[in-house]
């Protein structure tokens, strides 16, 4: 897609997406763009100069405040999608009891039925509803139709389903017993609410965000990102459909600080499920830590905060693979993934080759509206302080004599929020734009002398305070070997030979460390252990008949 000459099948979860591409795509021809469905092209139709009334939804009853919001089509911002409000204090405290009233009947049922609730969500999201949520994340985030697909339906499904065989398997999981006595474990939900902070970025990452704790037994409390309100809630409305009880999950969009003062002040707080921004995780966890003699117990705390992530070419790697696995990886949905390479690290020796096929590759990205256009590679970022934001680092590289601006550079918001593909060269491996997460279409080279590939591993290591993602291109083992033991704590998710992104639930669990995050691995089985208390129950079948141990007869 966007001029790259490849056809997007098969996606990348066959067993999963392959059956079910009929019902979302008609014939895809050997390196044609493929065509949609009647669905898919009448559920963006039926968007198209739409702007859908989206309410809180506290106790089953749906709630409208004064504190009106517009979600704008970020490639075409004279689009108001979706029109929604802001839960003041109050309506979140109100929230919060509608919750806990809940909580004691859903921790209870057992976790087949509830298991059964989101796997009923999944089957919605493979079909009936699957051109409705595609659609909404397009035209409300500017995903282009993969990465719709990629996001809204597979990995959202993937969540869903694997969430709850690896729930299925926990609550089988169960200790060993004797022949006097019977040992079992319960896994209970937390005793209190979960609030869960989303992002804009994934769709699916909102709806596993809330979903995974409620799955768990746990009652919660979403607020998803003002700039994903329509994918958010149309997720919402299905898991409704799909049987979950109206007061498990709370749907209540607020003001940032609003909801963070809110919830961190209440007894009754006990986790926190969080993607966003290091600051804002970082204020919420000192809100923790202040009010930490008021809880009832000791918060669980989960977050996912980015990164500054790199792919490293040593000499021995394959060109090929190295230009379209970072064009791939830094700039897919404008390079605002959490996992996008966004500094690339390239040896003298490969530079002249790695940088011609970059940059005549880069000509050939199409941005534009991925709605009318399904050629369009990536669409305009998510919103003006997005924008403004990258603007900012494109005028710091104009102006740095350390950087050379190679391709890109045009930034044009008149009718979306739109930014070119922007290569960087830097002199100085350590320059702001080396360093500070970015969010947006910018890729960053440092070239290195060959010679030198050992100190760039430290270099690697030690630039950043970040943890997510990486990856090393090489065909020597022995060097894969060293990088691998090297960039050990440098990378949450390691690539060889690949790019940083597309980390697929079940195959690579996802998340880093350092301020990248906690490093919880959402799409892996451990991650449903966090969201519960297990309780050990010992049950003896042989009555006590002397409080003396045989020894002291």
């Amino acid at each position: 897609m966007g001029g790259s000459g490849q056809c997007p099948s098969p996606f990348p979860r066959p067993s999963l997406l392959l059956a079910q591409l009929g019902a979302l795509w008609g014939p895809c021809l050997p390196c044609a763009a493929p065509a949609p469905c009647s669905a898919l092209a009448q559920a963006l139709a039926d968007l198209k100069g739409r702007t859908e009334n989206i309410p809180c939804v506290v106790g089953g009853e749906e709630v409208w405040t004064g504190a009106v919001r517009y979600q704008l089509s970020p490639f075409n911002h004279a689009h108001k999608v979706a029109k929604f409000c802001y839960a003041d204090k109050d309506l979140i405290n109100k929230a919060i009891n509608a919750a806990l009233a809940a909580r004691k009947e859903w921790d209870l049922k057992p976790v087949q039925d509830r298991a059964q609730i989101f796997l009923k969500a999944a089957d919605m999201l493979s079909g009936p509803r699957r051109a409705e949520v595609l659609a909404k994340t397009m035209v409300g985030q500017g995903k282009t139709v993969i990465q719709a697909e990629i996001d809204a339906a597979a990995e959202l499904i993937d969540f869903f389903r694997f969430n709850a065989k690896y729930a299925l398997e926990l609550e089988s999981s169960q200790p060993i017993s004797v022949d006097i006595s019977t040992n079992s474990m319960v896994y209970r939900g937390l005793e209190g609410f979960v609030a869960a902070v989303s992002p804009f970025n994934f769709t699916a990452i909102g709806g596993n965000l809330a979903g995974a704790p409620a799955l768990m037994g746990n009652v919660v409390l979403w607020k998803p990102s003002d700039t994903a309100l329509l994918s958010s809630y149309a997720v919402y409305r299905i898991l409704l459909e799909a049987g979950l009880p109206p007061n498990v999950i709370q749907f209540v969009p607020a003001d940032g600080p609003v909801f963070g003062d809110a919830v961190t002040s209440n007894q009754h707080f006990c986790g926190l499920n969080f993607t966003g921004s290091v600051p804002t995780f970082k204020r919420l966890w000192k809100q923790v830590a202040e009010n930490l003699d008021c809880y009832r117990n000791f918060p669980r705390l989960a977050g996912e905060c980015g990164g500054k992530n790199f792919h490293l070419v040593h000499s021995s790697a394959d060109v090929s693979s190295v230009v379209n696995g970072t064009l791939r990886s830094a700039f897919e949905y404008g390079g605002q993934k959490c996992s996008a390479c966004s500094r690339l690290y390239a040896p003298d020796s490969l530079w002249p080759q790695i940088k011609e096929k970059l940059l005549e590759e880069t000509k050939k990205i199409k941005v534009g509206d991925p709605a009318q256009d399904f050629g369009t590679f990536f669409s305009a970022v998510i919103d003006d302080k997005s924008f403004a934001r990258i603007k900012k680092w494109i005028e710091h590289a104009k102006k740095s004599p350390n950087l050379t601006i190679l391709a890109g550079g045009g930034c044009d918001d008149s009718v979306g929020y739109f930014i070119e593909p922007c290569i960087v060269e830097s002199k100085d491996p350590k320059d702001p734009i080396m360093k500070e997460e970015i969010f947006g279409p910018i890729l960053t080279v440092y070239v290195y002398p060959e010679k030198q590939y050992k100190d760039v591993l430290e270099l690697i290591d030690t630039t950043t305070p970040y943890g997510l993602t990486g990856a090393v291109f090489a065909q020597e083992k022995s060097i894969i070997e060293e990088a691998r033991s090297y960039l050990r704590n440098s990378a949450g998710n390691f690539y060889i030979n690949d790019k940083s992104t597309g980390a697929v639930v079940a195959q690579q669990p996802f998340g880093g460390s350092r301020i990248s995050g906690t490093n919880d691995k959402p799409g892996g089985p451990h991650y449903i252990l966090r969201w519960t208390s297990p309780q050990a129950i010992k049950e003896t079948h042989v009555p006590l008949r002397d409080w003396r141990y045989a020894y002291m007869h």
